[in-house]
């Protein structure tokens, strides 16, 4: 491998000006998105330890398509259990069929790291229909008052 990390992402950041850290709206800590996260071992790591996080709700703010398998980088306004707001990144793969639902303002459950808090998410599928409607009442109660 060559070069640091820091610049393989400002790399990134100069090829696709839509995926840089401000286009996406995060901060400066967010590590940024992995030209090809099967080659990347940091990834590979992240996105095992995403499915298995804890579950929050996510507003679909945007996404950018990233190649034509589809990869796309979602953007999500994250909820979670605890009241913690933040700025979400899915990098997900989508059939076509997933690609053409998306609708900003949608809402869709997402796992994150609560010990990382690194703005990644993950779209969880495998979340129980009834736990993500408990979560998303507690959500609204909490807003309410």
């Amino acid at each position: 491998m060559f070069g640091s990390r820091k610049k393989l992402n400002d790399l990134m950041a100069q090829l696709r000006p839509d995926l840089s850290r401000e286009s996406l709206g995060v901060g400066p800590d967010f590590p940024g998105v992995a030209p090809n996260p099967l080659l990347s071992s940091d990834a590979r790591k992240r996105n095992a330890e995403l499915r298995t996080g804890a579950l929050a709700l996510g507003v679909l703010v945007d996404w950018r398509e990233v190649n034509g398998n589809p990869r796309v980088v979602l953007m999500l306004d994250v909820e979670t259990a605890d009241g913690i707001s933040f700025r979400g990144i899915a990098d997900e793969n989508l059939t076509i069929t997933e690609l053409t639902r998306l609708a900003p303002g949608q809402t869709l459950p997402v796992r994150y790291r609560p010990a990382v808090m690194d703005h990644y998410v993950a779209l969880a599928r495998d979340a129980d229909p009834a736990h993500v409607q408990q979560l998303a009442d507690e959500i609204a109660s909490r807003k309410r008052t």
